[in-house]
């Protein structure tokens, strides 16, 4: 490793992004009694997980606060320039060979004794797995932003999420009517505003997750959309970088100026709106000491248990069916990529990993060797 990178301490980096989240998270729930005592109580696990983290770091061993589980490979909706899609990890079927809701219970439960805070329920559309949605509801030391597009919200979701709140529904929208359905389907934003609407009317906390574009950055960050969310009641915004998944989509990615903008976005609406709490995935590289995938930060489980540096890289040594989170957190494939600074690479698009994937499947031969 470089000397720059050695000098990063990516767990202490790590640490603080989980405490401000949490920080941000308890100031947008003051006003709900029961939100509010369910994140005083997830407060004090973070912490206690922070402190499992640094135990494992003085010891040698790097565990990331964030795990991205993809619960499922089956959805039912056809986005236009789905990246999942694309690498054809999701179908319209759901396979028989997908981790059972079992081997998912035995994920969470590791997972929390290892100390990690957050684990990021994704698919396809997750909420096809309701079995395995109640098992991480069962694990409340774990926060599970649950990634959806809203579709199969119904009434046996609303009772689970009031049971459960360490369960946060974060529905996918991008932006106003026209192209949310242009984007993923007729009727798709008013089923949104609908399960809006009745998360606020009963009380419960949500989140919204944008893709974002060079063409719709500054429609999806301003003042007027966001002012939308926040008076139906959404108290989280998870803004997405576009990657793009073929050559004529490629001017469609974030580059270096409109990362700039809405990192400045983001700490002017952290600071004047403390009610909501907003995230960008991947981030400030530049000050994440690089992107933060396989292991460093976060690493993610595919549908069928692959260990894989990301869902925008879909490629694995190690599945946990044999094997379990910490061995699969020391798979060659992640080792190689944080030891050849792969990860530090310039790149024009949402993700590195991506853009770099020639480089990345030649890591992943030569670890299966």
């Amino acid at each position: 490793m470089t000397d720059t990178k050695e000098a990063f301490d990516i767990q202490a980096y790590m640490t603080k992004g989980v405490e401000d989240v949490v920080a941000s998270a308890l100031k947008a729930t003051l006003k709900d009694p029961k939100e509010s005592m369910f994140m005083v109580k997830f407060a004090a696990a973070s912490k206690a997980a922070s402190r499992k983290r640094r135990k494992a770091e003085d010891a040698g061993e790097h565990i990331p606060a964030f795990l991205i589980a993809s619960i499922t490979s089956a959805c039912n909706l056809h986005c236009a320039g789905c990246y999942s899609r694309s690498n054809h990890a999701t179908v319209d079927e759901t396979p028989s060979a997908q981790l059972s809701a079992a081997q998912w219970n035995s994920i969470f439960q590791e997972a929390d004794e290892l100390g990690i805070s957050f684990i990021l329920l994704a698919g396809g559309e997750p909420m096809l797995r309701r079995n395995v949605i109640e098992a991480a509801g069962k694990t409340p030391n774990i926060l599970f932003p649950v990634f959806t597009n809203g579709t199969y919200i119904d009434e046996d979701y609303f009772k689970l999420f009031d049971e459960c709140r360490n369960l946060i529904p974060v529905m996918s929208i991008e932006g106003e009517k026209e192209v949310t359905d242009a984007r993923r389907g007729e009727g798709i934003y008013d089923k949104l505003v609908a399960n809006m609407d009745e998360f606020h009317r009963r009380g419960l906390i949500f989140g919204a997750s944008v893709t974002v574009t060079k063409e719709n950055i500054r429609e999806v960050s301003s003042p007027v959309f966001l002012k939308t969310l926040s008076d139906r009641g959404c108290r989280v915004v998870i803004f997405v970088e576009f990657v793009p998944v073929t050559d004529d989509s490629k001017e469609l990615a974030p580059g270096e100026e409109e990362r700039e903008y809405l990192a400045e976005e983001l700490s002017r609406l952290r600071r004047e709106h403390p009610e909501m709490v907003y995230i960008s995935f991947p981030g400030d590289e530049k000050s994440s000491g690089g992107c933060v995938a396989a292991g460093r930060g976060f690493f993610h489980i595919n549908s069928h248990g692959g260990a894989e540096p990301c869902p925008f890289s879909p490629y694995s040594d190690i599945n946990v069916v044999n094997s379990s989170l910490r061995e699969a957190l020391k798979s060659p494939l992640f080792h190689a990529l944080q030891e050849q600074n792969i990860l530090d690479d310039d790149h024009a698009g949402g993700c590195v990993l991506y853009e770099k994937r020639d480089q990345v499947e030649a890591l992943l031969a030569q670890a299966g060797r």
